[in-house]
């Protein structure tokens, strides 16, 4: 629940329906591909941890070469602490102004006192639900966003059956044909990188394999039998985590895909940022009612607050993590790790929204920032095939099958890395 939350965001409801607005139904296969092969790079990352009782940002610290007196992986997460910046700071100001579409403060719903106020609510909320920092509340709250953001977006694809943007059978078939036009490539791999769980929901799901107990309930790994029974049951139970959460974020995925595919590509309208927002909302005003724009906005506005609910903690974990690697405290002191985890998990809140309030459109920093992103995506990917070759025990792996999965997966993920960063430059 707490993967699927991180996943739904900025990427899904903006990035996704942009997609479906600029392709049309013709790359809807796209989404169920790209978000299924990355999974087995998350499965093979938490079966190491259960496997060994660590944490990911340690793991990277042991992949060669080293510069320094550390691993090239734990330079690279210290970098991306600017990714989780712009990124995040993105995502608490669009859904400050989904809200603030509704519900504006001081007459003006897009003006800097309305939109700062409403990331100041959002942060001081978000700052409140972690200040407790135990795992089950953020559990709880991101199980209750995650199924109410799912029937959200669910709702939206069919109430647009009652406009005249109503899809049907024949646009899903064409959906499933797997082609992709020439001039659709550029589309195709930015829908490949952007969709389903990236390296941040990668690495912050071996916190929370440990934080929920599987690793615990394992034990230290010896050479008993027993040992393998319950690290084999674990990591079962882990994989069904992340089958059913692939299936939450690859519906509201889909849903928002298809929001873009039918009611925006017909109309030949590509919108970017919050623009995808107010562009729907103005849709569903005119095709449904007021009504309709309203519970729009309402979902859109909760999808984006629970990505940051998520990624408090999931980055802020990340972030301690490495802050620990080059000193900063010990990781293992639970003490001082609690007392570092809180103050962290209410600076972050604090930081992205007063950069996402005052930087309107910080393009420099969010460029670097994609080829980070890029980066970090192929260094996850490298990372995991490297941990698992070297330090899971055999005793706990897969057969060959899942072995071929996990090698396509990371070959895509580099390709579409590469490419990427190919493209920036």
């Amino acid at each position: 629940m707490i993967t699927s939350a991180a996943v739904v965001g900025s990427g899904e409801l903006l990035t996704a329906t942009a997609l479906g607005a600029q392709a049309g139904f013709m790359l809807f296969w796209l989404v169920f591909v790209s978000t299924f092969v990355k999974v087995w790079v998350q499965i093979e990352l938490a079966r190491w941890t259960i496997s060994t009782g660590r944490v990911a940002i340690s793991g990277y610290d042991d992949v060669p070469p080293r510069l320094g007196k550390r691993g090239w992986m734990a330079w690279l997460v210290l970098l991306m602490f600017l990714q989780f910046l712009t990124s995040q700071a993105g995502v608490i100001s669009a859904a400050a102004f989904a809200f603030s579409t509704l519900f504006p403060i001081g007459g003006e719903p897009y003006s800097l006192l309305s939109i700062g106020s409403w990331v100041a609510i959002l942060a001081s909320i978000a700052i409140l639900i972690h200040l407790a920092n135990k795992y089950t509340i953020v559990e709880r709250v991101s199980t209750v966003l995650v199924f109410a953001v799912t029937a959200f977006a669910v709702t939206m694809v069919f109430l647009i059956q009652g406009t005249e943007f109503a899809w049907s059978g024949a646009d899903i078939a064409e959906g499933f044909q797997f082609q992709v036009a020439v001039g659709a490539v550029g589309i195709a791999l930015a829908m490949f990188g952007l969709t389903g769980v990236g390296a941040g929901e990668m690495t912050a799901y071996t916190y929370w394999c440990v934080e929920k107990g599987y690793a615990a309930w394992t034990g230290p790994k010896d050479a008993s039998a027993g040992w393998e029974r319950r690290a084999r049951g674990w990591i079962s139970v882990m994989k069904v985590d992340a089958w059913v959460s692939w299936v939450i974020y690859t519906i509201s995925t889909a849903a928002f895909y298809m929001l873009g595919a039918a009611v925006l590509h017909p109309q030949g309208i590509v919108p970017e940022g919050t623009e995808v927002m107010t562009t729907l909302s103005g849709t569903f005003e005119a095709g449904i009612g007021a009504w309709g724009a309203t519970i729009f906005l309402l979902g859109a506005g909760l999808a984006l607050f629970k990505t940051i609910i998520a990624n408090v903690p999931s980055l802020g974990r990340q972030i301690g993590n490495t802050l620990s690697l080059f000193g900063a405290f010990d990781w293992f002191n639970q003490n001082q790790r609690d007392r570092w985890m809180r103050w962290i998990m209410v600076i972050l809140p604090i930081v992205w929204g007063l950069f996402g309030t005052i930087v309107s459109s910080p393009l420099p920093l969010v460029l670097f920032a994609g080829v980070l992103n890029a980066i970090f995506l192929i260094g996850v990917a490298i990372a995991t095939v490297y941990l698992s070759r070297t330090q899971t025990d055999k005793r706990v792996k897969d057969g060959k099958a899942t072995t071929v999965m996990l090698i396509v997966s990371a070959l895509s993920i580099t390709a579409v890395g590469v490419i990427g960063l190919v493209n920036t430059f």
